[in-house]
């Protein structure tokens, strides 16, 4: 199967979980989308947007670009970090925060900000030992941001290419993943972060290989996330697994893993987005592949009181009809309990969609196809999740496409 240019780049207790396939026909529903920003790689603007946005209190955007910005160190530019002002007329204005070079550049991840306003993020590559670094951009009184370099990943100590964004715990330290570790950086007093490897991933030992989607922290400190690869029944290109790190009291952190993707028809394949917890403590993720059609599913993992986790599809991706397919990116819950996301092909010309799950009776998910991509003007390929704002309007980015083919930032007014 043809990918975009997205990166896609318990143990034998949970082959007993039952998989039941859930979720209507897919519907299509005409909503009202516009391309906020088409970026432009000949104004330095960015170039190769897979990551989403973040906003701050002001209603800006922020996001980063892989490619593109003023740097020559790099063939096609090391990225950008932009910011997306909404204008006194009604449109939106782009300031690029940050342009990425040797220090640092490839930034895939999203970013987070801290209580001060100071902006955190990875690049993938770059840094001391080439093999990316963690970051933090702090506005200046002159109206400048300044990139302090918080760690230089060494392949040799604690991993190489970190490829998904960050999280803080309360006490202000910053746990991440590598392409093949967990890791936690915590601040010291002067200023500088020591890094910890929480968990080394090892495909001989049946564990996940490449954690792409980020981690998510509950209120116990415990860890979560997904691996696009490995697992009891996958490979160094399939399967995929839901892991929990959990801290204990010596120091060391112990990994479980809540569910083992088959890599077939009867469940997911290729699980590059990470999950999110609802209100009951469930799970809900997206697996690219994998689904009665091989398009793709999205997923709920519930807790069960022997203390394993119970899989349920709420929805499998078609391959025909128009459908959305191959979600690269995980799910955001709105305040009704609806779920939405994002896939790389599918709709028009396979350029990729924006969809809705609605939750119904008897478990039962439909899907709404919001928005069908169609290339330029309009975006393309989009790789990242969806955020919502305060009247549930969403927004996200696309790879590429928008009015010069080089990435868009869109929003979808509902």
């Amino acid at each position: 199967m043809q990918r975009s240019k997205s990166f896609s780049a318990g143990l034998m207790a949970l082959a007993l979980v039952t998989v039941a396939v859930f979720g209507t026909a897919t519907r299509a529903s005409a909503q009202q989308e516009r391309v906020l920003h088409s970026f432009n790689f000949l104004d330095h603007g960015g170039d190769n947007i897979p990551s989403g946005l973040i906003v701050d209190a002001a209603g800006s955007l922020y996001g980063t670009a892989a490619s593109g910005g003023s740097s020559n160190y790099c063939d096609g530019g090391c990225g950008t970090v932009f910011e997306l002002v909404l204008q006194a007329g009604g449109g939106w204005k782009e300031r690029v925060l940050h342009t990425f070079g040797k220090a640092g550049n490839g930034p895939i991840g999203s970013l987070i900000f801290d209580d001060a306003g100071n902006l955190y993020g990875t690049a993938s590559l770059g840094g001391l030992y080439n093999a990316g670094t963690v970051y933090e951009l702090t506005p200046t009184v002159e109206g400048e941001w300044a990139e302090t370099v918080l760690h230089n990943f060494n392949p040799a100590t604690d991993g190489e290419q970190p490829l998904a964004g960050l999280v803080f715990d309360g006490a202000g330290n910053l746990y991440g993943t590598t392409s093949g570790t967990v890791f936690q950086l915590t601040p010291q007093a002067d200023g500088s972060w020591k890094v910890k490897t929480l968990h080394t991933f090892d495909l001989a030992r049946k564990d996940g290989f490449i954690p792409t989607g980020g981690l998510t922290l509950d209120a116990f400190g415990n860890l979560y996330g997904t691996t696009a690869f490995g697992g009891a029944y996958g490979s160094n290109n399939q399967g995929g697994i839901v892991f929990e790190l959990t801290p204990m009291v010596s120091g060391n952190w112990t990994e479980k893993i809540l569910h083992n993707f088959y890599g077939s028809y009867y469940d997911g394949d290729n699980v590059e987005g990470g999950v999110i917890f609802d209100a009951a403590g469930n799970l809900y993720g997206t697996a690219a592949l994998g689904g009665a059609h091989n398009s793709g599913i999205v997923y709920e993992l519930t807790p069960t009181a022997a203390g394993s986790w119970k899989e349920h599809i709420l929805y499998a991706f078609q391959d025909s009809g128009g459908d959305a397919r191959v979600p690269s990116a995980g799910v955001t819950f709105d305040a009704a309990g609806n779920l939405y996301g994002t896939t790389t092909q599918g709709g028009i010309s396979d350029y990729g969609a924006v969809f809705e799950l609605k939750p119904g009776s008897g478990g039962n998910w439909t899907e709404t196809v919001l928005h069908k991509f169609s290339g330029p003007p309009d975006g393309q390929y989009p790789a990242a999740g969806i955020i919502l704002d305060a009247a549930g309007n969403l927004y996200s980015t696309t790879e590429s496409g928008g009015a010069f083919r080089d990435g868009s930032v869109f929003e979808i007014k509902r």
